[in-house]
């Protein structure tokens, strides 16, 4: 297995530059995943790591190779699409043995092969039925089988659940992690779930326009987001986002007050610096932060989520903006009434208008 490097990689289509000089690095064995919303350059780039796109600039490297310029069948690398792209008129068993036919292993080799993957899947008992008599997730199934066959340094995953209905994702999404575990292989996953995103990747590359916005750990990511993007795209439900103004500063905090909200004050655990008095800021607060208080954000609960074990509250502040509230335990149905919370001033990060995050 190998791992991969992109040095200052840059896709252009004529005069459209898509995606701007990405500088990244994939340890050998590493789950990485490309997230982002559509459009955001996470399918190009993977397609340029499978040589499916051409590279405009820059380098990039599968273990200590130089691929930049190989063909896609000289990479070492596999696919699964977000379609399963399996001949309908073949068996399994043929399907995923196919490739290394038509490269000329030996009958034997090619029967070993399909026997692992066929064992790591647990596709024993449909061997010999057709794509059709398959469920959707049977289906993706082999077409991860047909990449492991073979045996690949790299495996490029392009959105490969999203045809799947919500159950079958999950369940994908464990068979995909323990195929991680077993094998131990590079991969490199493309989804716009973030869900996806967290509960899969070692490490998480977050794209906007063509740009990394940040990378890192996934906890890392929704603990310690670089900016404001990457704190609402990361999690779920997403971070509440409140217009705010800085009016002053105290022992290592920062006091704002929420827009329409005259008689309320926040701090947050920050310096703020370079931020004055009366600088308009965005101030971020997840969910599951926000508890009741005698005084504090005035919010009137418009409906209630109820899952369970977990209850989300959506409010909606003074000012008219819309805030999701965790609750767990608490079963009190509240729509319709008027509620007070606030936050840690540890939980409460401050965006600056430039949506850079303030530390």
């Amino acid at each position: 297995m190998s791992g991969v490097t992109l040095k200052n990689v840059v896709k252009r289509y004529g005069d459209v530059q898509v995606i701007h000089g990405i500088d990244l690095d994939i340890a050998d064995g590493e789950f990485c995943v490309f997230v982002g919303p559509s459009g955001c350059g996470k399918s190009t780039l993977l397609r340029m790591v499978a040589g499916l796109e051409e590279t405009t600039e820059g380098a990039m490297m599968i273990g200590t190779r130089d691929v930049t310029r190989l063909d896609p069948s000289q990479r070492g690398v596999a696919m699964v699409f977000q379609t399963y792209a399996l001949y309908p008129h073949m068996t399994v068993r043929d399907n995923m043995g196919f490739g290394l036919k038509m490269n000329g292993h030996p009958k034997k080799v090619i029967t070993e092969k399909v026997a692992e993957a066929t064992r790591i899947l647990k596709l024993e008992p449909y061997l010999d039925r057709k794509p059709a008599a398959l469920s959707g997730g049977q289906r993706q199934r082999v077409s991860i089988g047909r990449a492991i066959v073979r045996g690949p340094e790299v495996f490029l995953f392009d959105e490969p659940l999203s045809n799947l209905d919500a159950e079958l994702r999950v369940e994908m999404r464990v068979e995909i992690a323990r195929l991680h575990r077993e094998i131990g292989a590079t991969m490199i996953y493309v989804t716009h779930d973030q869900v996806e995103a967290m509960t899969l990747a070692d490490k998480i590359f977050v794209l906007k326009s063509g740009y990394v916005q940040q990378a890192g750990a996934p906890l890392h990511l929704y603990d310690d987001p670089d900016n404001q993007f990457v704190a609402g795209f990361i999690g779920s439900p997403a971070m509440n986002f409140i217009p705010a103004k800085v009016i002053g500063q105290a022992e290592g905090r920062l006091i704002v007050r929420p827009d329409g909200e005259d008689d309320v004050t926040l701090e947050a655990k920050t310096t703020g610096a370079g931020l004055a008095d009366g600088t308009p800021v965005t101030i971020g607060i997840r969910p599951e932060c926000l508890h009741p208080a005698e005084t504090g954000l005035s919010a009137t609960v418009e409906m209630s989520e109820e899952l369970g074990g977990v209850s989300y509250l959506h409010t909606r502040l003074a000012g008219g903006r819309p805030m999701v509230v965790e609750r767990r335990g608490i079963r009190e149905m509240l729509e319709g009434r008027t509620i007070h919370l606030t936050a840690n001033p540890a939980d409460i990060m401050v965006f600056d208008p430039d949506g850079r995050r303030q530390r």
